[in-house]
């Protein structure tokens, strides 16, 4: 990352609900263990090591919110994916915040799920 790039921004819950609802795409990038212990609905999974080699799996002209446990890993991959030209924002907070707020968290049968 140089040192001129555009800082990511990061926004919260309920400033990415209106994104989600707009087309955006809630991009998880925990590990397949997290994954699988809850999720949030709508996410489409690519852990953070694997982003770098499926970008042609990511739609180009719509804004990529990502998350992740706590928010860490999301920015790097956010970083990652605007240096790729990606219109891209960070989940402040990530899934904790999300399941504390109240969003739901399932498994990839549509049980509840947890995060972890």
């Amino acid at each position: 990352m140089s040192d001129d790039q555009t800082p990511i921004a990061e926004i919260t819950v309920d400033e990415a609900e209106p994104l989600l609802a707009s087309g955006a795409l809630l991009l998880d990038v925990r590990e397949d263990d997290e994954w699988v212990a809850g999720h949030a609905p709508p996410a489409v999974h690519i852990p953070m090591g694997e982003v770098a080699d499926r970008l042609a799996e990511l739609p180009e002209g719509r804004t990529v919110v990502c998350i992740c446990r706590a928010g860490g890993r999301s920015m790097s991959v956010a970083n990652l994916l605007a240096g790729s030209g990606y219109d891209v924002v960070n989940l402040a907070g990530g899934m904790q915040v999300w399941e504390s707020s109240g969003r739901p968290v399932v498994t990839d049968d549509g049980g509840a799920g947890r995060v972890v």
